[in-house]
This record gives structure tokens, sequence and C-alpha cells, in this order.
């Protein structure tokens, strides 16, 4: 039982985004308390829909689905299971960013399992903990006894789906009661259903190698797990590989997938390499994954990607371990995005005419943002078309969820108090779903009113 929440060091919770290389963390969470680096808005982006969509570039490895077998040969064509399907968000109006109101982290209070959290099953001491705006509150909705939780999506059938780093995804009812529902990936760190299907997409890793990782991303259907674009750059420091899933309303998909070093550096050196076509940067792909693009360029590590109901693309991206703060990035189709030409002594300069998108926000340098969410639903007031981004390192200026407007223009800390939070999603009911990485617990936010 996962009772007790330890604390190592900050370095296993920067998502690679601080620290030397080092094994996939096997314990929660860190002690070191990093000096407060105040939450600053930077360069709001503007003219995000003009440029042009980017040219298809070589495809990775792909490994289509087979057709589906029939009793005797037809000529007649059988339908697609993994043909676009174009799908409609729920509708809703997007609002100028009104901010909800300030919210504090909570003081760290000693239990009998941690100095500084409650006891892992302690349901009332934690929401009690957890801090939130007026008129909203958060419920203890769930507890994964033991595990690490990593990626959420709710299925049609109105389950929440959560992956974990141990390689299972689990389903969680409505009571909270969780059951294992597959087992045997490689540290999976993006599910997503396919609007209008029951076709879980997952990214994981395939081999786990610092330098020389591969990752997939595949689907999961009626049991069966066929893998559908093969080859994909993996793992740098066991934390850099493709993550979060998201699909537009015409069907497409995208991917975040990680860059294989720390600044663009050849390993072991600071000689410039070059980078791989899929690597640092977001894809586009057809669900049946034949066709796969780089849709933007220059992010290190964008664990969470979300798309809101206007298609605009949104990423969360770990800055270098060498100080740049964690940034926030409204996506330019086919634009530069600026890794690996960064401000720190050792990285690289960016060649002469390169355009570079501006960063929309800066988190504190090493805050981790992990989970990524457009909000679409109705329950929040002014949240539509909104985003909700996790930051999972133990820092204080981390720990949190923070809340973007339309188009990235504005953003507060909406909620405080957990321990490692990394996975965010929206519920059926319109209320906000975190998960906690160290402590297996998945909490619900809700709106009540004033």
């Amino acid at each position: 039982m996962l009772r007790y929440l330890t604390l190592l060091t900050p370095l296993l919770l920067l998502v690679a985004c601080g620290g030397n290389p080092t094994a996939e963390p096997s314990a929660p969470l860190a002690t070191a308390e990093a000096t407060a680096v105040p939450e600053t808005a930077a360069n709001i982006m503007a003219g995000t829909t003009s440029t042009p969509a980017p040219t298809a570039v070589p495809l990775p490895t792909s490994t289509p689905l087979p057709p589906p077998a029939t009793a005797t040969a037809v000529p007649t064509a059988t339908p697609d299971p993994l043909r676009l399907i174009p799908h409609t968000p729920p509708a809703g109006q997007s609002e100028p960013f009104v901010p909800y109101g300030a919210v504090e982290q909570p003081p760290y209070a000693e239990s009998s399992c941690s100095d500084k959290y409650p006891c892992n099953e302690d349901t009332a001491a934690w929401e009690a903990r957890i801090r939130v705006p007026a008129g909203f509150s958060a419920g203890y909705f769930a507890y994964l006894d033991g595990q690490q939780p990593t990626a959420m999506d709710f299925g049609p059938d109105g389950q929440l789906y959560v992956a974990t780093q141990g390689g299972n995804i689990f389903t969680v009812n409505e009571a909270g009661e969780a059951t294992l529902f597959f087992e045997g990936l490689t540290a999976p760190t993006g599910i997503t259903f396919r609007p209008g299907t029951n076709q879980l997409y997952i990214s994981s890793r395939v081999v786990e190698d610092n330098a020389n990782g591969e990752a997939n991303i595949s689907v999961l259907e009626d049991g069966v797990l066929t893998p559908l674009i093969t080859g994909l750059p993996c793992c740098y420091a066991f934390m850099h590989g493709p993550h979060t899933i998201v699909f537009d309303t015409e069907g497409w998909g995208y991917v975040g997938v990680g860059a294989k070093a720390d600044h663009g550096e050849i390993l072991g050196t600071n000689d410039r390499a070059e980078l791989q076509p899929y690597e640092a940067g977001i894809l586009r792909f057809s669900p049946d994954g034949r066709t796969v693009e780089k849709y933007a360029e220059g992010l290190r590590n964008p664990y969470g990607i979300a798309i809101d109901a206007n298609n605009q693309l949104y990423a969360n991206d770990n800055g270098p371990d060498f100080g740049p703060p964690d940034e926030f990035h409204v996506i330019v189709p086919g634009a530069h995005h600026g890794y690996p030409y960064y401000d720190c002594p050792v990285c690289f300069t960016a060649p002469a005419g390169l355009e570079l998108v501006p960063t929309a926000f800066e988190y504190a340098p090493h805050a981790s943002p992990t989970g990524m969410v457009a909000y679409l639903e109705s329950q929040f007031p002014n949240a539509y078309n909104n985003t909700f981004s996790v930051l999972w390192s133990a820092f204080p200026e981390a720990q949190r969820v923070v809340r973007h407007g339309p188009n990235g223009e504005g953003a507060e800390t909406f909620a405080t108090g957990f321990a490692a939070p990394i996975a965010v999603t929206v519920g059926p009911d319109g209320s906000l779903y975190v998960a906690d990485w160290a402590t297996g617990i998945v909490f619900r936010i809700e709106y009540g009113g004033e």
C-alpha cells in the first residue's frame, strides 16, 4: 500500500527539465524546496491562425491495421474502422478571461505518514488541504492504491480511464471504485479515446534507453492492442517521448513528442546534434497512422497538449536543465517555438533569420508542467475554451493547477495543495478531475455557486 508519502530529490519531478538524467523515479516526491520564483505572464501571443498548414515530412515506421476478416471475398468495400470521423464539440461561448480570485498554497502539515502531507487514505484531510476559488469545491474521488497515475480520459461508457507509470490502465466508476482494465504497457503517458469510437489511443515506450529509446502510438480496441505509429523518439532522462494525444473536429490526431537531449546537444558532449524529423515538436496523424507530419517545431518536452473548440492547439513545455523558465505555448502551425535555442550559458544560438514564436506564458523554472485539458463544458462559469494545466514538481511554486483564458490570454492559479499533480481531464458532468502521481489520488473539482 502506498501509505507513506516520502520525499526524495527534486530531480525526480522535473520531467527532465532540471538536473542530470536519472532513472525513472520509483519514489514519490522531493524534499528540497526551491526559492520561490513568481509566475509572470510573458508575451501573450496574437495571430496564431494565419500561418499555412505544415508540409508533410517522411513518415516514421507505420503499421497499418489489417483489413477486417470476412467469411467470403466480396467486391464491395468494407468500412474502414480507422477512417476520419468528424465531431462537433459541445457548444459554448468564449468570454474574456476574468480571474476567479487568489488561491494560495496551503502550509505543509505533518501527519503520521509524512512531515508534509496527510496519509493517502485520509479523505477528510486531503479535502481540507486542496484550495480552490470561492464557489468551487474539491472532493476525494478515487484512490489507486500503490499506483502512480500518468494520464487520464473519460470513455464513451462514462467511466474514467487512468494510465499508470507501472504500465496498467484502470477504469474508475462513479463511486470511485478502480478496476484493472489493461496491463503490460511500458510507462504510458498519453491515453485518449477517439471521439465517436471506443478506440483508445495510447502513447507508451517500447525500448527504454536514454540515448536510443523508442516509443509507439497504439490503438486499444476490444482488448486488442495494435501498434499504429512506431519508432518515435524516446527516452531522454527516461521522461521524454510521445505523451498526450488529442483529436481535432475533422478527426486528425495530434501528439507532443519530446527531444532526445536536454538542449539539442549530442549526449555526453556540448556539440550540436542533428534533430530527428519527429522529435521536439507536435505531430499530426491520420487515425490509421498512414499519414504523419510535423505540425509544429521547437518544443523540448511537450507533455501536455490541448485543443479547444476552434481547433486551436496549446502545449506545455519543460525548459532545459540550466534554468530557463518552463513554458505555455499557443501553437502556430508550421512555426518554430524555440527549442533548442534558449538563453543559457551552454545553449545554442538560433540561425540568422529564423523566426521563433514567443512564449505565451512562463512558469517558474523546473515547475514541470505536465497534463493539460481544454474546458468545453458549461459547469464552470466563464471557462469555455479555457485550458487547465498541472505543475508536477515538488516546489511550492508548482504542485498546482493553472487556468489560462481563451487563446492563452490571462492566467491564474486555480487549485493548490497537491503533492505531485500530473494529469487533468474534464468529465461528462463538467467537473475537473486531477490525478496526483505521488499519492495515487484522483480529485474532483466542482462548481456549486457562490
